[in-house]
């Protein structure tokens, strides 16, 4: 079994070494006892946790620019660490807006097993801190490194836990301890790190977040590709310093240091470049699809898996490091982009225009713009293992233009509200409204309200778990009625800064909502039922008062032939239409109002 494995990995290191770029192979400067544990064995190995804690915890010894902390702990009992590294003691958030600093969240291993971000940022802290050949990068920019966030699965570790990828020789494991993945896990919630998460989030607020992987996927000449919002699912002013300041500035001074970028790359047909790329859209399960509703841009970092263990590490370096010197150059930039896309969400809630819609999900469109793709030479054919079109990819440079699709629209808007209200029973809902940071106020005593709502029909539940809860599928109607909400219901204000997380949570036709991850699976279910010998009474005696009822039932027999051979559901026609059907099955608790609250109504703070 070890000789396959090796004999794996020299191919992989092989094919690596013809087709990859080559960046910078190292810092300058380095004193030998300050080589990174990656460093020292030349690319082939990454630190585990305990030496990954205490490289960390003998930076901030060594230097008044490197704070060591943590944010949480894992399911296990780990720290999960942080890496503060400031200059002038900016080291919390309130020093560090005083002295208009930019807060920059760089994030490694949230995939275990996809290290290149953690032994990056290790090594560029040791050349801000140690070596000083970096340290200008922190003249106006204050940057939290999370090295290891799935500190559980980082320790689940194997030589065989990433079987697609180039090095290093072992490494940890893509879930945490409870098989989550984190990167799924941003909206819900679920998991302790998580919410941890959020906690720092909510206390510094960055300004720029970057989420640093290894990608699986095709294969190709780039050593480093990228993704980040910029469709209708983000504030306008985020999106254009994306493309202004990452795209046109930073990728190109990156590519000055030997590494070759492209936007992440996904193979419309998986066997068959030619055939065209699809970018990729995070929804707000994902770690950029969520800093976009924070209004914050999040870049996410993905090395090819394929590009040997050094080209991935250097690459990871180049882009955080470039990514900070621009801010350094032009930190005002962003911090205007961050300023105008919360006053525009705070708009959001303020305004009265019912025309005036919001991007709750986006998806691409047909149109595509030429691209000219830097792959590898590659044959299809058909499979006699698995029956099915296999690629096998060479080592020759192929440069071909292929269309990208790239363009996106909207796919379910909305108006926004001024208010919702969730009732107090559906705590879970609550608490992840808290987790989130999101204002809130609560009703001191009962408040009846008109409000709009939904109403849920066609409901499908998924097959088998995803991510530890049972997701479904649904269409909802609008309704509109007065209510009455209890005293202890909690009113969420939509004019806040997290405009756009608070509707992606609390619509049900986001892709994330907490209705589509189960949060609200109890309004599906039925509690109250009629025995059938009792139902037959009703029925007949339903349809002998009404004689448009009786045609009703009578056409969908004679129409519908699984109606007509359903007993259940026939029986189930009445009732639904009888004063005993259940008027809150499949009614959405939450409610939306478009008027204003006045104070009177909410609890006094202590």
């Amino acid at each position: 079994m070890l000789c396959i494995r090796f004999l794996f990995v020299l191919i992989l290191t092989c094919a690596a070494m013809i087709t990859t770029v080559h960046p910078q192979s190292s810092s300058p400067n380095v004193p030998p006892d300050w080589l990174t544990h990656t460093e020292r064995t030349d690319y082939r190995e990454t630190p585990r946790y305990d030496e990954t804690i205490e490289f960390s915890r003998r930076l901030a010894a060594s230097s008044n620019l490197i704070r060591f902390t943590d944010f949480g702990r894992s399911p296990e009992g780990r720290l999960l660490p942080l890496l503060i590294a400031a200059k002038d003691k900016a080291f919390d958030r309130q020093s560090a807006r005083k002295q208009k600093k930019t807060i920059v969240l760089v994030q490694a291993c949230i995939h275990a097993g996809e290290s290149e971000g953690k032994d990056a940022g290790l090594a560029l802290l040791r050349d801000i801190a140690i070596t000083k050949t970096r340290e200008a990068l922190l003249d106006h920019v204050v940057v939290l490194f999370i090295p290891i966030y799935n500190t559980d699965g980082h320790e689940r570790f194997s030589p065989y836990n990433r079987i697609n990828q180039n090095g290093p020789d072992a490494m940890g494991w893509r879930a945490n301890a409870t098989n989550l993945n984190l990167n799924r896990d941003y909206m819900k919630a679920d998991a302790p790190e998580t919410r941890a998460w959020l906690r720092l989030w909510n206390e510094w607020n960055p300004d720029l977040f970057i989420d640093c992987h290894t990608t699986d996927g095709s294969d190709f000449r780039y050593n480093v590709t990228y993704q980040f919002e910029g469709h209708e699912n983000v504030a306008a002013p985020v999106g254009r310093w994306m493309r202004d300041s990452f795209e046109r500035r930073i990728v190109p001074a990156v590519e000055t240091e030997g590494n070759l970028l492209a936007p992440y790359l996904v193979l419309r047909d998986g066997t068959d470049p030619a055939k065209g790329l699809e970018g990729f859209i995070a929804t707000p399960r994902f770690s950029t699809g969520y800093t976009a509703l924070r209004n914050r841009p999040g870049l996410l970092i993905e090395t090819h898996m394929l590009k040997n263990y050094r080209s991935r590490v250097r690459g990871t370096y180049d882009v955080v490091r470039y990514t900070l010197e621009e801010i350094n150059r032009a930190s005002e930039e962003l911090l205007r982009a961050a300023r105008e896309s919360d006053e525009e969400s705070i708009a959001l809630g303020r305004q009265t225009d019912p025309a005036r819609r919001v991007a709750l999900s986006v998806e691409l469109t047909d149109k595509s713009v030429p691209f000219q793709f830097k792959g590898v030479a590659y044959k299809r054919e058909l499979s006699d293992v698995s029956g099915q079109m296999r690629v096998t990819y060479g080592t020759t440079p192929l440069d071909i233009s292929v269309p990208f699709f790239n363009q996106a629209r909207a796919k379910v808007t909305i108006a926004p509200p001024r208010y919702y209200i969730i009732p107090p029973q559906w705590a879970e809902v609550i608490d992840r409204i808290r987790a989130h940071g999101l204002q809130v106020e609560q009703l001191a005593q009962d408040l009846t309200i008109e409000v709009e709502s939904y109403r849920f029909s066609e409901v499908k539940f998924a097959q088998s778990s995803f991510e530890g809860r049972v997701m479904r599928t649904y269409k909802v109607a609008a309704v509109r009625e007065r209510r009455i909400f209890p005293a202890g219901s909690i009113i969420v204000p939509t004019a806040q800064a997290g405009a756009r997380v608070l509707m992606s949570l609390l619509e049900p036709e986001a892709p994330d909502s907490l209705a589509a991850w189960g949060f609200f699976n109890p309004v599906f279910e039925q509690k109250e039922y009629g025995e059938d010998y009792v139902l037959e009474r009703i029925a007949r005696e339903m349809m002998e008062r009404d004689g448009n009822l009786r045609r009703e039932f009578e056409e969908r027999v004679a129409n519908d032939p699984k109606f007509a051979g359903s007993a259940r559901e026939r029986l189930r026609f009445f009732f639904n239409r009888s004063p005993y059907h259940d008027q809150n099955l499949n009614l959405y608790p939450v409610g939306r109002v478009t008027t204003e609250i006045e104070s009177q109504h909410f609890a006094k703070h202590t």
